[in-house]
């Protein structure tokens, strides 16, 4: 465990972890090497992730927030399927050099 760098805890620490996740998905959707499809999915789960209307109203109990819990990940997880691994390694260590 001392090889681990020391994690911020509380408000500050989430809104770092935000921001360098932010800061992650737009590297990986502007990589030239990151296939257009996957382009289209990280933008499209990011895009639908802060959408002000759902596809499934949220009061509908139980539907209206398994649509945001599906979704997301599940166009995340297609993008990360097609994306060269060496092209995540770069983007998630150029996003947390930048973060700190």
């Amino acid at each position: 465990m001392a090889d681990k760098a020391p994690r911020t805890t509380g408000w500050r620490g989430a809104v770092a972890a935000i921001k360098r996740e932010a800061r992650f998905y737009r590297l990986l959707a502007t990589h030239p090497r990151t296939p257009r499809l996957a382009r289209w999915l990280v933008a499209g789960a990011i895009g639908y992730a802060l959408m002000p209307f759902d596809l499934i109203p949220d009061f509908i109990p139980v539907l209206g927030h398994l649509d945001d819990l599906l979704i997301v990940p599940a166009m995340l997880w297609l993008a990360f399927r097609l994306i060269p691994r060496d092209v995540v390694a770069e983007c998630r260590a150029n996003a947390a050099e930048k973060s700190g």
